[in-house]
């Protein structure tokens, strides 16, 4: 026997039960987005690596640690799968000259890979939606990607969602809270773990992130970031608040939120649900208005979020909400002139937007029916040799207690169009 070959640790098959239901939540997304002007731009899997060595931080876990990069033998380029689909958004924008004619409101989907521990809701292949707005500076545009992602957890049937809100002010702010930090952890330094000790001196907000119990009592008494921030800074985030509270949003504010990539300033946010355990967050962005100058674009203020659709559909099951696409009409047919002809008509109804079944295992009538009722179609077609001499065809509606009826075949189309 050939050996079975496996797939890979964190890459994964959606079997069609559950693409079902993929595409359900794919189709509520993407209609929202229709709602606020976002255009879709398709980006590539495989960038260079430098792209996210430089956009999303050199010292962050997803470049230190959880990057799947190579160095191509062919041409000696360093060659990144996207871990994230941000940067790629922004050198999308810079390389096309997309802001060219003033902002622009993107969105992008697809699969992301990081080599991370596998657990549910954490899978080293995983797929996202990126929404990303270029040349909003006010914090109206903050806003209104947060009002988005309320409206689709409302489409999608979803509740019980915390958004979660901070801001962490603009990179001079953050300098000065650096420092303060770095001289009360060094005060602190027996209490760091050594993932905190490592952290230290290169990244010493993701400290505040730290899960060690050991930790939190120092965390909590560590310096507050809005201690640092400008009075701009202050004055963008205490409008984004006035506008969520006249629209009734509902939020928590928690000043240890920094978001795992380098390039956010200000805003940061999630959305997080306690029905998935310690994978909670399905949504989470902020603004970056200094990314696309620090990777050789102009002087242009953004703001963006990414959704987690493989959390979205466990969230889906978890609520037991569920999803059928099924046919219009299930086609038995009995005989070979009988599946010929079930082909023809099949494919006239197509040529009309009907979803249609044709039975093609050459099972008993009654088998045929067991399926045509299993399969969800609220109408059967039946034929058999002697319809096909007749050219007439057998109608049966599955879910009314009707008779069946027998008519021409040139008369199907109409017929079908008055019931439908």
């Amino acid at each position: 026997m050939a050996k079975k070959i496996q797939s890979i640790k964190g890459f994964y098959d959606v079997p069609p039960q559950r693409q079902k239901l993929w595409r359900f939540m794919e189709s509520k997304i993407l209609s929202v987005l229709d709602q606020y002007s976002y255009q879709e731009i398709g980006l590539p899997m495989l960038e260079s690596t430098d792209l996210f060595t430089a956009g999303v931080g050199t010292h962050t876990d997803i470049v230190e640690k959880e990057m799947y990069s190579w160095t191509d033998p062919l041409n000696n380029d360093d060659l990144t799968l996207r871990p994230e689909g941000t940067a790629g958004c922004v050198r999308a924008v810079i390389e096309g000259s997309l802001t060219y004619n003033g902002p622009i409101k993107l969105f992008y989907r697809g699969p992301m890979f990081r080599h991370e521990n596998v657990q549910k809701g954490r899978q080293r292949q995983f797929h996202q939606v990126g929404v990303e707005a270029f040349g909003y500076s006010d914090a109206s545009s903050d806003a209104e990607q947060i009002l988005l992602l309320k409206r689709l957890w409302k489409s999608l049937g979803l509740n019980k969602i915390e958004l979660q809100l901070n801001t962490i002010g603009d990179p001079t702010d953050r300098e000065l809270y650096r420092k303060a930090l770095i001289d009360y952890f060094e005060k602190n330094k027996s209490i760091l773990d050594d993932d905190a000790q490592r952290r230290l001196y290169e990244n010493p907000l993701r400290i505040l992130d730290s899960k060690n119990p050991k930790m939190q009592d120092m965390l909590n008494n560590a310096p507050k970031l809005k201690d640092f921030i400008s009075k701009d800074g202050l004055l963008h985030f205490d409008m984004l608040r006035s506008i969520l509270d006249n629209h009734g949003v509902e939020y928590r504010l928690n000043d240890r939120l920094v978001r795992g990539l380098d390039y956010y300033n200000r805003t940061v946010y999630e959305f997080v649900t306690s029905d998935l355990g310690s994978q909670g967050t399905i949504a989470g962005g902020g603004r970056f208005d200094y990314l696309v100058e620090k990777l050789g674009g102009g002087n242009t203020p953004a703001c963006g979020f990414a959704i987690g659709l493989e959390r979205i559909l466990l969230l889906l099951e978890t609520k037991e909400i569920t999803h059928q696409i099924n046919p219009d009409i299930y086609i038995l047919n009995l005989g070979h002139e009988a599946r010929g002809n079930a082909f023809n008509i099949a494919e006239l109804l197509r040529d009309h937007n009907f979803k249609i079944t044709v039975n093609l295992d050459g099972a008993s009538f009654k088998s045929q029916m067991k399926k045509a009722d299993k399969s969800g179609a609220k109408i059967a077609l039946i034929l058999g040799d002697e319809e096909v001499v007749k050219k007439s065809i057998k109608i049966k509606l599955l879910r009314e207690e009707v008779s069946q009826e027998d008519i021409l075949q040139e008369n199907l189309l109409s017929y079908l169009k008055g019931i439908k």
